[in-house]
């Protein structure tokens, strides 16, 4: 059935339906999350979330060491539960202090900083192992395929806060985002389990090894590796504009928070409504076909699009348009292409320099950009000066895209024949 849609070889089944479940729980579970963080966010006024991010930013910079250290000493099928149950008992401690009222503003503050650094490691981490499971000919055929099992999680948890939100209140959801993350743990080792049985040698499935700081001096020393860190800011810049300009229309029409937090459920769901049809019809047939150049292309150059288009003509139903198209094309072709990147690297890069650039790297754009926006209207500029301002950034987003794309590295990997991992040959 699964050969229908996406050109899945027998040995592979088993290993990609538990990927999918993963990432359909992981997703699932933050997406529960994400309209209470963002409705958290606004309640103390919009003018403060430049100072979450640079907060958010903060504890990054202490967190992406702490992993590095655990992966350098642990193997992956014991850190990757470890971390998981960790921000499992965290959130348990949140929901205990929102349930009892306490210190409510506070709460609600560190709320939204965690919420903040806990999807961008869960989703990290779990692309990481997903690089250092599949071969870059197997990523080219299947990462649409589990891709779209994030996409189904998210649909089923904005579905869930969409309906129980107002009824049930937002805060007794918490409790179902932590079963999720459970079910995730329990994918994490039955995957570490295969990869165990398949007796790969023990530098496959082993400690990575190295110091804590591998991460920043591999991220400093490759140029591929830093071309991939300035897409990931690029990306990450002319998302938070989208997001601010989010936060105030919401802020504007929705007083309380389980208004707020379904007004933002909303509208996450249409954009991955839109995602979930183009990975499950598009996304391999695209990779497979134009490669990806054409992958990584096409959400810069909307972005670049919908800011003009949003600048000239500013309208809710165009940003929602513009928001939509942009997030489903990242979710459906560019982050697919983007992982497929990390499988040309080794084990060191897969986990250190690239929990640098999605954590670190990732929070760093946001902040640059929240208080980039403060400088721009410090100066005059309106939401439509803002907007044509930033588009410059989807061009370069763009110009380095094709850069990765055209790698010499890149080349190598996707065009010679995608042998399977060692762990996936004993499926």
């Amino acid at each position: 059935m699964l050969g229908r849609f996406v050109d899945v070889r027998k040995e592979e089944t088993g290993a990609v339906l538990w990927s999918f479940l993963y990432f359909f729980t992981l997703m699932g579970g933050y997406f529960i999350l994400k309209p209470l963080r963002d409705a958290m966010g606004t309640a103390g006024g919009v003018k403060q979330l430049k100072w979450l991010f640079t907060a958010t930013f903060g504890v990054m910079l202490v967190a992406v060491p702490l992993f590095a250290a655990m992966v350098a000493r642990w193997p992956r099928g014991r850190v990757i539960p470890l971390i998981y149950r960790l921000f499992l008992l965290q959130l348990l401690a949140f929901f205990v202090l929102m349930k009892l009222e306490v210190a409510q503003p506070l709460v609600a503050r560190a709320f939204y900083v965690w919420v903040s650094v806990y999807n961008l490691f869960v989703v990290s981490i779990f692309w990481s192992f997903m690089a250092d499971l599949f071969a870059s000919g197997q990523a080219r055929r299947l990462f649409g395929l589990i891709s779209a099992g994030g996409t189904t999680g998210v649909i089923a948890g904005l579905l869930l806060v969409r309906v129980l939100a107002v009824p049930l209140g937002p805060v007794n959801l918490v409790l179902v985002a932590l079963v999720l993350l459970e079910v995730s743990v329990r994918c994490v080792q039955r995957l570490s389990r295969w990869a165990r049985d398949s007796h790969a040698p023990p530098s496959e499935t082993g400690p990575v090894g190295g110091g804590i700081l591998a991460g920043l001096r591999l991220l400093a020393t490759s140029p591929f590796l830093l071309a991939l860190g300035l897409q990931t800011v690029f990306y990450t810049v002319t998302s938070t504009f989208l997001y601010l300009l989010q936060v105030r229309l919401v802020d504007r029409v929705a007083l309380g928070l389980a208004e707020r937090t379904a007004a933002f459920a909303n509208i996450d769901l249409w954009v991955q409504v839109v995602t979930l049809v183009l990975q499950a019809f598009v996304t391999a047939r695209l990779l497979s076909r134009v490669g990806l150049g054409v992958a990584l292309a096409v959400t810069p150059v909307l972005t670049l699009l919908g800011f003009v288009g949003l600048a000239v003509l500013p309208s809710v139903w165009l940003f929602i348009g513009v928001r939509s198209l942009r997030g489903a094309t990242h979710y459906a072709l560019e982050r697919p292409s983007r992982e497929l990147l990390f499988t040309t690297v080794g084990r060191e890069e897969k986990y250190k320099a690239k929990s640098v650039i999605d954590t670190v790297v990732y929070r760093g754009g946001d902040t640059l950009a929240t208080w980039a926006e403060d400088g721009l209207k410090a100066l005059g500029l309106g939401a439509a000066g803002l907007l044509l301002a930033s588009a410059p950034v989807a061009g370069l987003w763009l110009a380095v895209s094709l850069f990765l794309a055209r790698h010499p590295r890149v080349r190598a990997h996707t065009q010679a024949p995608g042998a399977l991992a060692p762990e996936v040959r004993a499926l």
